[in-house]
């Protein structure tokens, strides 16, 4: 296979969770690409928003097993986690309007969490948002994972932040870890407290792999406004797990019923999330929008990320 120092990608976001998406499937101009953009330190160069393209993270288009395609997920930090649900979404629309192949009403998607099904919701020709089934919620210790493991649910249980913060947290996996915060005092301050607390709760003893954390408010009319400190990624505009994981958790403190659709406002905008009633499905709704199709120089990107 021949190799290029040049690098085919997209930038895109859902609710400015914004993503550099690359097709490195066999025959597409990216597959031969090197260095390979799934490499630790080209993701950190590539997402650096000052020396890089600017990103949240990297997502890497590969081979489907099960699926049309599979999804892997790099942190701008150049860790990998398990599952994007924002990302999912710049996925399917990436694959919709560039493979004909896949201009099709469902796109399969393999991810670390299994294979989630993308709806594309089609409006007079243009695509307006992606309804993706996420799976089955996992609530046991042992499934977050959080330690010591087991069978047993994390519900509201305490946790101490080094910053000096006492907290409760329900623990949800959506194929990753997260710890759902639920603050009542209307006037807190929401991304104050995930931007302060957020560090010290991603890396607790607790969380063998780190978590994402949540904080969460509950509005009286029953939506739900959310900020969430992502694990390898700082504060973001919006998590689409972080929701799906919120309104789980909601249900299970009893805050909301399951079986609606519950509007999540994140600092990007607004998700929509169902938990089925007999807890074996989540169901995200969002839109995906593709800012700019452009090429990167992975050798000058090369000596960068080599300081």
């Amino acid at each position: 296979m021949s190799r290029s120092s040049t690098l085919p990608f997209f930038k895109v976001e859902g609710l400015g969770n914004d993503f550099v998406v690359v097709d490195l499937r066999p025959g597409r101009p990216g597959a031969g690409a090197e260095p390979s953009p799934q490499d630790p330190a080209v993701v950190q160069a590539i997402c650096d928003r000052h020396f890089g393209v600017g990103a949240d993270g990297v997502l890497a288009i590969l081979p489907g097993s099960e699926g049309d395609a599979r999804m892997r997920v790099l942190n701008a930090d150049g860790s990998e986690a398990e599952m994007c649900g924002n990302g999912i979404r710049c996925v399917a629309r990436v694959l919709y309007e560039t493979d004909e192949r896949l201009r099709k009403p469902v796109i399969a998607v393999d991810t670390g969490a299994g294979l989630l099904s993308c709806a594309m919701e089609v409006v007079e020709g243009q695509l307006r948002s992606v309804s993706v089934q996420m799976g089955r919620p996992r609530y046991t210790r042992e499934e977050i994972p959080l330690a010591p493991g087991g069978r047993e649910r994390a519900i509201r249980q305490p946790v101490t932040s080094q910053a000096g913060g006492q907290f409760s947290f329900t623990a949800v996996s959506m194929g990753n870890p997260h710890a759902v915060i639920f603050v009542d005092d209307p006037a807190a301050d929401l991304r104050r407290l995930a931007e302060t607390h957020g560090p010290s709760i991603e890396t607790s003893p607790l969380f063998p792999r780190r978590t994402n954390v949540e904080f969460a408010r509950v509005r009286d009319d029953g939506q739900i406004d959310l900020v969430v400190w992502e694990r390898g990624c700082g504060i973001t505009l919006a998590c689409g797990t972080g929701a799906c994981a919120t309104v789980a958790a909601a249900a299970l403190e009893e805050r909301l019923p399951r079986g609606r659709e519950v509007p999540v406002h994140l600092p990007g905008g607004a998700l929509f999330i169902e938990v089925a009633e007999d807890d074996t499905q989540v169901t995200m709704r969002g839109p995906a929008r593709i800012v700019f199709a452009a090429e990167l120089s992975l050798t000058q990107l090369g000596a960068f990320s080599r300081g």
